[in-house]
């Protein structure tokens, strides 16, 4: 059995994963979309290294800053690392909050490299509302799930008509979308008001313990419209530094689109994942421990 810790951010994830992990002789694997970058640590809040050193991690700093690691990686990255612990019989604890990345890795998600030989140039060339209208014409129901405004996802879905000759939609309606692992899923809560608190405290905490500086870091070593530098946290340091904003108005921005994210993640778990919610660390802690050695 796989037990996966997700809630929104800054609600304590690490920390209950860490205490499974020592009580059951597990392992914890990343679950989180940008704590898989090396080098950006502060702002994403990874498991400090002392943490590493007490059980075994995986999947963190994974890869360079400079890979745009997908989903379609991602996936393909968690099913093997399973596969290697589940050989070593060690229990296995998938820890993040990236809803997307872990069900798509958990479920009968069939997923293609995004890379492809189809020139989409002309197709990049046109406004939001003429691509929409072209992926109307190809692919009608996918566009009542992809908002108009997404453009990203609307040049995939015709990329992936192009390619393949098949409606994105009817891909998606082929697959069951239903779990491929013995996989519990167990997540950490908090009334709005205290979590907004606690991560408005985490982000003047990063801010005390370096954030700006790792940034400016980075910034200097790399292209500033990487993949990895969408991350919460990086995305608004190097914007504001990019255009001589206060520090303060950065901070405080980091602290909205936090926030923000969080209620995302809240309303994609509750519609996606059949999540056994905690709002205690303890009761999380004594729910997990217990399922598990119930399937032994």
């Amino acid at each position: 059995m796989i037990i996966c810790i997700v809630g929104p951010t800054g609600v304590g994830k690490s920390k209950l994963a860490l205490r499974v992990a020592k009580r059951l002789n597990g392992e914890i694997v990343n679950g989180d979309a940008f704590q898989i970058y090396k080098e950006m640590d502060i702002g994403t809040a990874k498991p400090t290294i002392e943490e590493r050193q007490e059980v075994p991690h995986h999947l963190f700093d994974y890869v360079e800053p400079t890979y745009s690691f997908s989903v379609y990686d991602y996936q393909k990255t968690l099913r093997s690392k399973i596969e290697e612990l589940e050989k070593r019989n060690v229990p296995i604890i998938v820890c993040g909050g990236t809803g997307l990345y872990l069900k798509a890795s958990f479920y009968d998600f069939n997923l293609n490299k995004q890379e492809s030989t189809i020139d989409m140039s002309k197709y990049e060339s046109l406004s939001n509302e003429e691509l929409y209208e072209v992926l109307k014409e190809i692919d009608f129901e996918e566009t009542k799930v992809i908002h108009m405004n997404n453009r990203k996802r609307v040049l995939r879905a015709i990329q992936i008509y192009l390619e393949t000759g098949k409606k994105k939609s009817e891909q998606v309606a082929e697959q069951e979308h239903k779990p491929i692992y013995d996989v519990t899923f167990v997540g950490l809560t908090r009334d709005r008001e205290e979590l907004y608190e606690l991560i408005n405290k985490r982000v003047d905490i990063m801010f005390e313990t370096g954030l700006l500086e790792e940034v400016k870091t980075l910034m200097d070593k790399y292209p500033h419209d990487l993949r990895s530098f969408q991350a919460i946290g990086y995305k608004e340091i190097i914007d504001g530094l990019d255009n001589s904003k206060d520090i303060e108005e950065i901070k405080e921005l980091i602290k909205k689109n936090s926030r923000n994210y969080a209620k995302r993640q809240y309303t994609y778990f509750n519609h996606q994942l059949d999540v056994n919610w905690f709002s205690s660390l303890d009761d999380a802690e004594e729910f997990i421990v217990n399922k598990f050695n119930g399937r032994r």
